[in-house]
């Protein structure tokens, strides 16, 4: 699997108000994935999380893609908050085979589980994790304020990730939260969003950052000056960071995603740059590292 500094991506790869500032007026919804790989090297793939999709879709995914782009899919809700990963091997395996087909193309299985999934619930997770072909990279996200609190819940948690080479998903909320709940999309990220301590550890080669942006896009930035730090310390160590980038209403992450990754890139060592971005295709004149 070819590897990269890091991989910069969205939560989504479709969405309606993107039509004139990235896609261009004339794209097509079904031209959508196709476009957004140009510019970005990965996507958090939401949409499994809520329903496993068709054999022909999957196809379509994989169609539109270049063989360097990584999907990172969430397992089925059913799987990880309805069955809380109880009798769940049969759903797994059915699942994982009408997605087989994307298979080279998966950079993450993310496994995210619910505030409830707490410590005593461990082992049950480490068993469900050997469903899993050996060569899958898998990725958890954890909500326990347990796993939070710097005890033997999370030491006994990260041990555990840290010797089976799985990624704990790094959830960093702080931005959204210190927006004023003054519009339905902040609100609405307000009452959804863990608001969790933002603990930066690689336990794996693959950690996720999940960046839940402020609306405002300059009050981001100071929220995104520790990892200025801390990436470019995975990346000299060989880790190859996905970072998801989020906000309220996802209206301008695209945007948000190229203002971050510039800032990052000003950080780098001289002798490990990151790759260029793409221009957006609505806008492919220019570089989008000129807009900033």
């Amino acid at each position: 699997m070819e590897h990269y500094p890091i991989r910069l991506g969205l939560t989504l790869w479709s969405h309606n108000q993107w039509q004139q500032s990235f896609y261009g007026k004339g794209t097509k919804p079904a031209e959508r994935l196709a476009k957004y790989a140009q510019v970005f090297s990965t996507v958090e793939g939401n949409t499994t999380f809520y329903a496993t999709p068709s054999a022909q879709t999957v196809l379509n995914w994989r169609d539109a893609t270049p063989d360097h782009f990584r999907f990172t899919f969430k397992l089925p809700k059913a799987i990880t908050h309805d069955q809380l990963l109880k009798n769940s091997r049969g759903e797994l395996l059915n699942f994982l085979k009408v997605m087989e087909p994307l298979s080279e193309k998966v950079g993450q299985w993310t496994i995210q589980l619910p505030a409830t999934f707490g410590f005593e619930d461990l082992e049950r997770l480490k068993q469900f994790c050997h469903s899993f072909p050996k060569a899958f990279n898998l990725g958890v996200e954890v909500r326990n304020p347990a796993f939070f609190a710097k005890g033997e819940a999370e030491t006994t948690l990260n041990s555990w990730m840290i010797d089976q080479e799985i990624n704990r998903v790094i959830m960093d909320s702080r931005p959204v939260f210190a927006a004023a709940p003054t519009s339905e999309a902040v609100i609405d990220a307000h009452q959804k969003k863990p608001r969790v301590p933002v603990h930066a550890l690689a336990t794996a080669k693959r950690p996720m950052i999940r960046f839940i942006g402020h609306p405002e896009m300059e009050a981001n930035n100071a929220f995104f000056a520790p990892w200025l730090t801390k990436l470019p310390l995975w990346i000299k160590q060989g880790i190859e960071p996905y970072l998801m980038i989020h906000t309220p209403d996802n209206v301008l992450a695209p945007e948000l995603a190229v203002q971050l990754y510039t800032q990052l890139n000003k950080h780098m060592d001289n002798k490990v740059m990151l790759p260029g971005l793409a221009p957006f295709p609505a806008d492919d004149h220019q570089s989008q590292f000129d807009l900033f």
